[in-house]
């Protein structure tokens, strides 16, 4: 049994923001940081004060974490970036909202005395005396300091205050994880009062020391207990009263929710899963109501986290399609209205968003990838409706005279008309890339929605149904939003924005079938007609020749699906093996292809490529973040594992980005929670020479600093 906790965090936007560069605006961006531990980095939003981000993410985080921060930043080209301020959110206060803490909250400034993170652990006692009782502390070690130098590390000390007497430890050069071991005494008077303060501090040689957090000691309350030792966690200066300064420094829109779980052994899962599958097998033929009786309990906020876990539950059991089916077939049951068949957010409609997202994003490049990089690349304006467009924005067609109205509304409609038809040529040469499970999965729907709605009068409503997800539920968000798929790495500038907004909206159209209701919403939109309807022809022909997979490519697929676990993760990484043997370099890293599955990690040089097993899953005792001296990187992670004769083995992989290496650390400490001798503690740093780097203990085996 293991605990864990989840954050869902969705960053909206932001408003108000005041202006950072000489232009009068800013080039805003979010770092998320759990216990000043960043996780989350949004894309930059160029000049702008009210900027958009829209990212989600889900994140795994020990139950024990005290705090989530948002700090809002302004990105420099050739200085560092900016603070423009910061949301702060106690896990007490994400704890009382259990439907999640979710609006606009002021930024607030930031203070360097009150970001702070580590702990520090000391042994503190009371001791009698000949005279009077002698208060001693000692001072042993500390984790996970803030880094304050350009070397990515501090040069740490502890400064011992009690009753006008401060004593200091010695330096530690170069560490975010020093050891001490030194020993301080007060005589302590008869009926004190006063607190010991414990700073922790680092040293510099030029300029002022910087503060890395204290620890503050009731000396009445020590006492009257044992001693005591144990670990501090360090705690900022008092925080100064900002009340005048609320709103002055914009607002953040927020949604965050926190899951604490308590997960079991699998084994204790099992007759669910035997359940549900035994169910889903029966389909409209068994007498359960398990899938039933699961859609009518969950509410809409959280039918997308049910319906992505089931999803990957039948994935790993085979069962994905046949799951799919039977929802499919329960929509349609109680479905009488065509024009109404998956357009909620129902369960059905929450795992399909899933599946296709699991099953279909490589194909989903493929097709859009070419189209969305041309739009970005050549930044046109585009516009249809005429109370929106500004001729100020295109310049000149001439060397005298600037566009009218109409030919800037005209030139839009033909560059829209140019990227739609590459879109559906492109889609229309894509069936035999289509992955054959989700051709499979969206013949049953096909199949499914005729049998229900026969007849001529219903022509279309098959079409629409297939339509419904991979136009209006897959491709258009794709498009409105590219990053969000990972398409792009960086969101659109507010013109390029409003291009991919009218692309989507001729796509929906064009999944609509061309229905009047359709058309009736934005007349400014008919421009695009001819090639809409040219588009639904070309669509139906699509559809047509994707739903026509033989049955024998179908069992094929099963089959092979069955030898494989279904990937947790993929993508690629930098990996850098060591057994302790000569400098660890970040030029040494080799780029490969990663899978994660629920049996082991292993890689492959292309996606494509045959994959060879690196970690077994069982094998794997902690996977952790490195410290960015070490590798001169922030993006590393360790794997620390046994080998098949049971060796400790470690492996460094470095992450493209903060967001791709705490997506990979969640996900390998989601599967591997369960695992035996996992390690209470571990080195941040590296071996190097004689000594690790983090605290620099000569023993290769030591207790590590880090937990």
């Amino acid at each position: 049994m293991a605990k864990r906790s989840s954050l869902y965090i969705r960053i909206v936007e932001g408003k108000n923001l005041p202006a950072k560069d000489i232009t009068g605006s800013s080039d805003p961006y979010c770092i998320v940081k759990v216990d000043n531990e960043p996780i989350i980095r949004t894309a930059t939003v160029w000049k702008t004060l009210c900027p958009f981000w829209g990212e989600e993410y889900q994140v795994h985080l020990p139950p024990t974490f005290h705090t989530v921060a948002f700090y809002v930043m302004d990105e420099d080209a050739l200085s560092r970036d900016d603070v423009i301020g910061k949301v702060c959110l106690p896990r007490d206060t994400l704890a009382s909202h259990p439907k999640g803490f979710s609006g606009w909250t002021h930024l607030t400034e930031v203070d360097p005395d009150e970001e702070v993170q580590g702990e520090i652990h000391l042994r503190l006692e009371v001791q009698p005396g000949t005279r009077a009782c002698r208060l001693r502390c000692s001072v042993l070690e500390a984790r996970d300091l803030a880094p304050k130098d350009r070397n990515g590390a501090s040069d740490p000390f502890v400064r011992v205050r009690y009753k006008g007497r401060t004593q200091e430890t010695s330096i530690v050069k170069k560490s975010c994880y020093p050891r001490w071991n030194e020993t301080f005494e007060f005589e302590l008077e008869e009926g004190a009062t006063e607190v010991l303060c414990v700073e922790t501090w680092d040293w510099d040689l030029v300029s002022r020391n910087d503060f890395l957090g204290k620890v503050v000691i009731d000396i009445q309350r020590l006492q009257v207990a044992q001693p005591e030792e144990g670990w501090f966690r360090l705690q900022p200066y008092q925080t100064k009263s900002r009340r005048h300064d609320e709103g002055n420094l914009g607002s953040l829109q927020l949604e965050v929710r926190l899951r604490d779980e308590m997960v079991l052994p699998s084994s204790c899962y099992q007759p669910l899963v035997q359940l549900l599958c035994h169910e889903v097998k029966l389909g409209m033929q068994g007498p359960g109501q398990l899938i039933s009786l699961i859609e009518e309990t969950t509410s809409t906020e959280c039918r997308q986290d049910v319906a992505t876990n089931l999803l990957k539950l039948f994935l790993g059991q085979g069962l994905a399609k046949d799951f799919l089916d039977l929802l499919f077939q329960l929509e349609l049951s109680r479905t009488s209205e065509t024009n109404t068949l998956f357009r909620s957010n129902s369960l059905a409609s929450k795992s399909m968003e899933s599946f296709l997202k699991v099953a279909g994003m490589q194909y989903l490049h493929g097709v859009l990838g070419p189209i969305i990089n041309k739009v970005f690349e050549e930044k046109k304006y585009v516009e249809l409706d005429p109370s929106k467009v500004e001729v100020k924005d295109v310049g000149c067609s001439g060397l005298h005279r600037p566009q009218t109205e109409a030919e800037v509304l005209e030139q839009s409609a033909q560059t829209l008309r140019a990227h739609l038809g590459a879109l559906l040529s492109a889609l229309s040469r894509s069936v035999r890339a289509c992955p054959a499970v989700v051709r499979a999965t969206f013949r049953q729907l096909f199949r499914r929605v005729r049998e229900r709605f026969p007849g001529a009068q219903h022509e279309n409503v098959p079409f629409i149904a297939v339509t419904s997800f991979l136009c209006l539920r897959f491709f258009s968000p794709a498009i409105m939003s590219p990053k969000l798929f990972h398409l792009r790495e960086r969101h659109a500038d507010a013109r390029t924005s409003r291009t991919l907004l009218l692309l989507a909206k001729a796509v929906q159209n064009v999944g609509n079938m061309d229905t009047p209701a359709s058309r009736a919403k934005e007349a400014w939109m008919e421009p695009l007609q001819p090639t809409v309807r040219q588009g639904v022809a070309q669509l139906k022909d699509f559809i047509t020749k994707l739903v026509d997979i033989e049955e024998k490519d179908e069992l094929d697929l099963q089959r092979t699906l069955s030898l494989q676990a279904p990937p947790v993760k993929e993508g690629p990484l930098f990996i850098h093996r060591t057994k302790g043997k000569g400098p660890l370099m970040s030029s040494s890293f080799k780029k490969l292809y990663f899978f994660l599955t629920t049996e082991a990690l292993s890689f492959a040089k292309t996606p494509s490529s045959k994959k060879s097993a690196l970690i077994k899953l069982a094998n794997i005792r902690a996977a952790e973040k490195v410290e960015e001296k070490s590798f001169g990187s922030s993006h590393v992670m360790q794997v620390i594992y046994t080998d098949d004769v049971g060796r400790p083995q470690t492996a460094y992989l470095q992450c493209k980005c903060v967001n791709e290496l705490n997506q990979w650390l969640s996900a390998l400490r989601k599967v591997s929670i369960n695992n035996t001798g996992l390690l209470g503690s571990y080195h941040p740093g590296v071996f190097r020479g004689d000594k690790w780097s983090c605290c620099h203990q000569k023993e290769k085996t030591g207790r590590g600093t880090g937990s």
